[in-house]
């Protein structure tokens, strides 16, 4: 072309670089191309107007939604919006690529996309080569894929805004990965920086509750909402010379800067960093924003779990008690571990309740449920218990008004879906410190557990009524217990036990081992209790497993003082006496079997088998015989002394009829008349002693000394063949 010859016609250019020219309207649905276009998709060349479904056919599927994405993003961060595209022709096969370059706008009102471009085929480079490691190709795309989906997924699963951060900074990106990266925050007027990783410790500090109209990239993306690609030091040096001095000295290449948006709000933006130049191509911006959503969202989560775990954590400080101030003669310990779903605020508690004379009680109950609804009827229900506590009743009386109040509560506003009805187990023990008797009431609720001086530990089996809150007259019958001396008493709620997969017997097997094997204080032990279900523990807070809480669990502990108990103070008492006592009412005949299974768990360490099974036997006579023979109840006393190997047990079944048994020799064929045979032929000594109203009988059993047979143990063992 010669000076001043006029300058050729744009089409004229744009065929002589063989480039096409394009227009599409998402309002109309039309694309129109020239004759360069026409022929660059495969169709005569030619100027043409195609359909978004004449056009789509002619381009492969994945690049057709890649294309949407690019466009949105250009017009988010209004710049170009270039892709690569590959032509398909009739039979699916790709027969050239091409790149696109055109500006969108969109249309508010119309809620369209418009663009104009280009179109000019480029040759896909080969594997190997610098151009062919640096190409989007598809596999690029789908290393691509691959690196979001698995993104997603790690933020999806971080729980805290710390993992969220440990999280971005291991993610490696398809092709370039920062080795810096910032995640500021904004508080009113200030950017606040929330974490950062690749820079060393006290770097962050001018960067730390810097005003939002700084000349710095990271507010401006905070005040804006709009990316900032800095690909070069001299950009960013030229654009934001006032901080780029704070930059400098990190020795980074090029930096993108990207809003963190949810819902429409900017939250803050994240700063990735790079040592080499990077482009930020159209893929690699779509790439970054898309890291950045996820990220917004993920930080978003954290921070309300976070916050949902600060209103949790003040919600049962404040919900729990202190066991007060010391008792003299005994010692008090409890756990409250909350489960991890939900709120992590559950229906469970416990409570220690100061009654006049010096005695007080303890409280431990399960509001149905794991909720905040739960909770809130907990705390209802546990201030209830405490005022009629306070107002001098007895601890059936405590139960049957708590139970009316319960029904009332969660009863009353039927119209209300939230409001449906609950129950709640509760076991209410009245103790006196001074003599060791307990009162207990029970509703619904796990029987307590003592553990003796030597170890032993018993189940004390309770009288008890139904759950509160189901029948508002039930009553609640009371049993009286004695928790002697180096004795502990165990209350706890059926998370303790069935956490884990276990069932109640088998959860109480894994707790009563560790019960007896325990020879710390009465904090350690309740430690223990709570690891040996689920890793270690704190007073009343929740762990770093509180995600793997099945249930709710509470445990109150409460320990009478005794010489070498290990589990309170040592003052000088008797020697231990393993005892256990139950009466057995002519109306509850199914307590007969509670009084074997006492026995046998009284008996647990026995070194004879066959005398336990004597014992058993002998015990289901005596007070089958009180309930078959007479008009009133049989109480149970069974005790062992002595050392191991060298013990004796003593069983004794008292009740109020004059009536001494007699010995008979009842026939082949009778049904009766047995009792006293058994226990001649079983017992190394036994007897009928009369009382002033009333009689009882009783026998011995004498522990083997390991060094040969038993007579007592022969006969049960022949009596049991016969």
């Amino acid at each position: 072309m010669r000076t001043g010859e006029a300058l050729p016609a744009v089409g004229e250019v744009l065929t002589a670089l063989a480039t096409g020219l394009w227009h599409w309207s998402t309002a109309t649905g039309l694309v129109t191309v020239d004759a360069e276009a026409a022929r660059l998709l495969g169709l005569p060349a030619e100027e043409t107007v195609l359909t978004e479904a004449q056009t789509r056919s002619r381009l492969h599927p994945v690049d057709w939604n890649e294309i949407t994405g690019v466009v949105q993003l250009a017009v988010a961060e209004g710049t170009l919006a270039e892709v690569r595209i590959r032509i398909m022709d009739d039979r699916g096969q790709v027969v050239r690529v091409v790149r696109s370059r055109s500006k969108p706008s969109f249309d508010p009102v119309k809620k369209a996309y418009e663009l104009i471009g280009t179109l000019q085929e480029v040759t896909e480079p080969r594997p190997g080569t610098p151009a062919g490691r640096t190409a989007v190709t598809g596999d690029w795309r789908r290393s691509r894929e691959a690196f979001l989906l698995d993104a997603g997924r790690a933020l999806a699963e971080a729980r805290s805004t710390e993992e969220v951060l440990r999280v971005a900074a291991g993610l490696s990106m398809p092709g370039f990965s920062p080795d810096g990266l910032a995640v500021f925050g904004v508080e009113g007027d200030r950017l606040t920086l929330i974490g950062h990783h690749g820079h060393r410790p006290g770097d962050e500090a001018p960067f730390t509750q810097m005003s939002l109209q700084t000349d710095y990239p990271a507010a401006e993306v905070a005040r804006t909402g709009r990316a900032v690609y800095l690909s070069s030091p001299e950009q960013y040096r030229s654009r934001y010379p006032l901080t780029w001095p704070m930059a400098a000295h990190f020795g980074r290449r090029s930096w993108a800067f990207l809003p963190l948006t949810v819902a429409g709000r900017t939250m803050g933006a994240w700063m990735a960093a790079f040592a080499y130049p990077v482009a930020f191509t159209p893929d690699e911006r779509s790439v970054l924003t898309t890291v950045a959503r996820m990220l917004a969202q993920a930080l978003t989560r954290a921070g309300a779990a976070e916050t949902q775990r600060e209103l949790t954590d003040g919600l049962q400080r404040s919900m729990l008690p202190t066991l007060g101030p010391e008792i003299p003669g005994m010692t008090l310990a409890a756990r409250y571990i909350p489960t991890g779903g939900g709120l992590q605020v559950g229906g469970d508690w416990y409570d220690m309740i100061p009654l006049p004379g010096g005695r007080f009680a303890l409280v431990i109950g399960d509001v149905q449920g794991h909720d905040v609804r739960a909770a809130g009827l907990m705390g209802q229900l546990r201030i209830a218990l405490r005022a009629y506590a306070a107002e001098g009743h007895r601890p059936d009386a405590v139960l049957s008004r708590a139970s009316r109040f319960f029904y009332g509560l969660t009863h009353t506003d039927k119209a209300d879906a939230s409001a449906d009805p609950r129950f709640a187990t509760c076991l209410y023990v009245e103790v006196d410190p001074v003599t060791g008797v307990l009162e207990t009431a029970r509703a619904g609720h796990l029987d307590p557990a003592i553990r003796m001086a030597d170890g032993t530990v018993m189940v004390r089996a309770t009288a008890g009524g139904l759950p509160l809150g189901i029948d508002p007259d039930s009553d609640y019958p009371t049993t009286r217990l004695v928790l002697e001396p180096g004795e502990a008493l165990m209350l706890c709620t059926d998370g303790l036990l069935e956490t884990g997969g276990h069932d109640i017997d088998t959860g109480w097997r894994r707790i009563r081992t560790i019960l007896e094997a325990h020879e710390g204080d009465l904090e350690e032990l309740a430690d223990a209790l709570v690891q040996a279900v689920h890793g270690p523990s704190s007073h009343h807070t929740t762990g770093p497993f509180a995600d793997r809480r099945e249930d709710d669990i509470a445990v109150l502990l409460v320990c009478r003082h005794g010489e070498g108990s290990g589990l309170g103070a040592a003052v000088p008492v008797r020697p231990a006496v393993r005892r256990t006592m139950l009466t057995v009412a002519q109306a509850e005949p199914e307590r007969v079997a509670e009084a074997r299974q006492q026995v046998r768990e009284l008996l647990h360490d026995w070194t004879c088998g066959e005398q336990i099974d004597s014992a058993v036997l002998l015990v289901s006579e005596m007070l089958t015989n009180v309930l078959v023979h007479t008009d009133t109840d049989a109480l149970l006393v069974a005790e062992v002394t002595g050392g191991p190997g060298e013990r004796r047990m003593r069983i004794e079944v008292t009740d109020s009829s004059d009536d001494l048994p007699h010995k008979r020799r009842p026939g082949e064929l009778a049904s009766s008349g047995r009792g006293l045979v058994l226990i001649e032929l079983l017992a190394h000594d036994w007897g009928v002693a009369p009382r002033g109203e009333g009689k009882s009988i009783w026998f011995e059993l004498y522990e083997p000394d390991g060094s040969g047979g038993d007579a007592a143990g022969g006969a049960a063992a022949a009596w049991s063949g016969a």
